[in-house]
């Protein structure tokens, strides 16, 4: 190997080097979050394993437990009504989801003259018991400041296309109410089972942006 060889050779070696990227710093919010949470657990508040519990409940939440609640109030017409009168102590005692504060789950219900949406025009609250975290544009403010301003051109862009005479009701979720959508269930399920049902609702229909859809079974199927 000729010195100009060497020379490129380690030129490269350390330009690979200066491509690896150096540890992320924490955020002040991050520090700000360490902080607080070692002081409460010092003051024996809590203790961390009752953090990480939390935290195993709030990461087995995900929308398939919401779509179970929809499906369910699809096909059982007692608890659609329970559901509707309370929908914390409906999904709590029909499904044993625990709530781990001290919201209200308000469950709103579309229909043929009414289309509901739900947003938080202050920060990001979401009916995390039963939907599990947030999407990140649910917490944007263009889409906290438009779903109230001009909602039937929200959904549009979704691809929901609301007729004229159907009314769009946006509820604002706060820090003690959340609101869940309960979808119109699509035509031609007359025989789907409630598991089967439960795979037609999504995350996005639960928040109002879309509506369910049928999926087209082949001849197989």
């Amino acid at each position: 190997m000729t010195h100009a060889d060497h020379e490129t050779e380690h030129h490269a070696h350390d330009h690979q080097h200066a491509e690896v990227s150096e540890p992320q710093q924490p955020s002040y919010y991050d520090m700000l979050e360490t902080a607080i949470r070692e002081l409460l657990i010092e003051r024996k508040y809590f203790g961390a394993d009752e953090i990480r519990r939390q935290i195993e409940v709030l990461d087995s939440r995900t929308p398939a437990l919401g779509a179970k609640v929809v499906a369910r109030a699809w096909v059982d017409p007692g608890f659609r009504k329970r559901l509707l009168a309370n929908g914390r102590t409906a999904c709590e005692q029909d499904f044993g989801i625990s709530f781990y504060d001290d919201t209200e789950l308000i469950v709103l219900e579309n229909t043929d003259k009414v289309h509901n949406l739900i947003v938080c025009t202050l920060c990001s609250c979401y009916p995390r018991p039963v939907l599990g975290l947030p999407p990140d544009w649910y917490k944007l403010k263009p889409y906290r400041a438009r779903a109230v301003s001009e909602p039937r051109k929200v959904l549009a862009e979704f691809g929901t296309i609301i007729p004229d005479d159907v009314e769009v009701r946006v509820s604002d979720s706060t820090a003690v109410v959340r609101y869940l959508v309960l979808p119109k269930r699509p035509e031609g399920t007359e025989n789907f089972t409630e598991d089967e049902l439960a795979g037609l609702v999504t995350r996005d229909t639960m928040i109002g942006v879309v509506e369910p859809k049928l999926e087209i079974r082949s001849a197989e199927g």
